[in-house]
């Protein structure tokens, strides 16, 4: 289990089944919503409390991006119909994730890279 909160704590969650091996997202959506790049966890289920001030943006018909209403904070990104995937930066101890991964390479612009040995993806890989 991991634990997590929004930046003014107006929303709490609770995760079971983290994955710890994580995957950076480059894509113009995740990078326009983030101001950067995505990093995040993949998880089985996810408790919140404070649901009342959780907001969702259906960014695609397959997918929503959830965030704090009271101070931005962006929590997940939900798969339709039952897929939570968390934002690394909403946990509150992310010391155990580990980059194992890059997609969209093609969107990512210049300005920045991730140091490390592991796949970097053009687009979304084959599952």
């Amino acid at each position: 289990m991991a634990t997590g909160r929004c930046l003014c704590g107006a929303v709490e969650f609770d995760a079971q089944g983290v994955e710890t091996e994580i995957h950076a997202c480059h894509c113009s959506i995740c990078r326009r919503w983030n101001g950067g790049p995505a990093l995040a966890a993949h998880v089985e289920s996810v408790r919140f409390s404070g649901e009342d001030s959780i907001q969702r943006y259906a960014s695609s018909e397959w997918a929503e991006r959830g965030f704090c209403s009271k101070c931005g904070t962006n929590l997940f990104y939900f798969l339709k119909p039952s897929k939570y995937i968390m934002w690394v930066g909403a946990f509150d101890d992310a010391e155990e994730f580990e980059l194992v991964g890059e997609i969209f390479m093609d969107d990512k612009p210049g300005t920045y890279d991730f140091a490390g040995d592991h796949p970097r993806h053009a687009g979304l890989p084959q599952m």
